[in-house]
């Protein structure tokens, strides 16, 4: 049986005191190298970066939005001018929804996910299906270079084909599957459908989609009694995690010990009281793509008064994901933002005004288009609108046309119904 409180190493335990002072050591270097970047170096002009020395000099430094990312690549492509490692010398470049490109250095373990890995359960030795998929954006090679830092084998499955992955967990036994909580609802389904048994499975890390308690107990009722979720982005790598704890009620996620966490009022950047719900702004100690008060568009509340977490584990716990800050969200594991709405509208003139309405329970998204328009009576164009929101998004969505003046007039452009219970 793994040692759930064995960590993987001996920054993970070290004094509150000693993690800030070697954070805050750092933060001039990080700044002053970020200012070599040309994006940063328009962001952070006039900043002396021998003065950022504390969390309140840092706090008193610009934000820069996750939301703001396609515009900056646009005008500076393809990262913004937020890279100090040059295109050319990067190992990888992803193309997520938007488009926005991030971007991998050569460096191991580049994603910060060996931690979120080892947390899980993850060991040397080790067989895991890593279900994340390996089409144009990061996170299957998150996992990559975690279990190459770890020591332990990769079954590259990717997402897709079902019946094979079922297959692959019946004949190779791996004893971890990463990927997103729906995609190992289905396989778990489908072998049961297919008689096959998966049963070698017994822990899971899983990321990309919210993990309703309601689904982390089936998950145990189902064969996987070990289930931890990670907290990570495509611009970021790893931003938190669970632990041995992550099972019990309010038990949090351990914020990555390269990252330095501040919850802001969003929209402002100004720090919220601790404990106190905002916005989740990261500085990245990444010397290939610092990221300097970088604002995620999550909501989430660092964990105060709470006892030690029995992992061992000292840095800084959050409540992990709790909605988002600003209109982009999430479907199926891909972002959608409300620029993508508006180019759908943009493209059929009869769309007077457009609202894209996310419903359905976790793990079983559904998205619906609400189009404003003339005449109901002539289904204006409802087949190409699908293809356009296929086109733009890469998700399948529906459309329901409305009457003129049907859309309530507060100013959203995606609104997220979804049942979170």
């Amino acid at each position: 049986m793994t040692d759930m409180t064995d960590t993987l190493d001996s920054l993970e335990t070290r004094t509150f005191e000693a993690r800030e002072s070697e954070l805050m050591a750092g933060l001039p270097q990080l700044i002053a190298r970020a200012q070599g970047a040309p994006g940063w170096a328009r962001i952070l002009a006039g900043v002396d970066a021998a003065g950022i020395t504390s969390r309140e000099a840092l706090a008193r430094l610009p934000v820069t939005r996750k939301s703001d990312l396609k515009q900056l690549q646009q005008g500076e492509p393809p990262f913004g001018g937020l890279n100090t490692t040059p295109k050319n010398a990067l190992a990888r470049v992803f193309v997520s929804p938007g488009p926005i490109f991030d971007p991998e250095g050569r460096g191991a373990d580049w994603w910060r996910f060996a931690r979120p890995m080892y947390a899980a359960g993850v060991r040397a030795g080790g067989l895991l299906q890593n279900c994340f998929s390996y089409h144009f954006t990061p996170a299957a090679f998150m996992v990559e270079g975690g279990a190459a830092r770890i020591g332990c084998t990769v079954i590259p499955a990717g997402i897709g084909q079902t019946e094979m992955q079922v297959q692959a967990m019946a004949d190779l036994k791996p004893d971890t599957y990463v990927g997103t909580p729906s995609f190992l609802k289905l396989i778990i389904e489908k072998a049961r459908e297919m008689g096959a048994d998966i049963s070698s499975v017994k822990q899971a890390l899983m990321g990309a989609e919210a993990l309703p308690e309601s689904l982390r107990s089936w998950f145990a009722a189902n064969g996987v009694p070990q289930v931890f979720q990670t907290y990570a982005s495509a611009d970021i790598g790893s931003i938190a995690y669970e632990t041995a704890s992550g099972g019990k009620l309010n038990a949090g996620m351990v914020v990555d010990e390269n990252v330095l966490l501040e919850i802001v009022h969003p929209g402002s950047g100004t720090p919220v009281a601790p404990g106190e719900v905002g916005e989740v702004v990261v500085t990245v100690f990444n010397a290939d793509y610092p990221l300097i008060r970088f604002a995620t568009g999550d909501l989430s509340a660092v964990l105060v008064d709470a006892p030690a977490s029995p992992c061992g584990r000292t840095n800084t716990r959050i409540r992990g994901w709790m909605g988002r800050a600003d209109q982009t969200t999430k479907v199926r594991a891909m972002f959608v933002h409300p620029s993508q709405v508006h180019e759908i509208a943009r493209r059929h003139p009869q769309i007077l005004k457009a609202r894209l309405v996310v419903s359905g329970r976790m793990a079983n998204d559904e998205m619906t288009l609400h189009c404003e328009v003339e005449r109901l009576d002539h289904g204006a164009g409802v087949e190409d609108i699908i293809a356009s929101i296929r086109e733009l998004t890469k998700l399948r969505g529906e459309v329901r046309l409305v009457a003129r003046g049907s859309l309530p007039l507060d100013g959203k452009i995606i609104d997220d119904v979804r049942d979170y219970t």
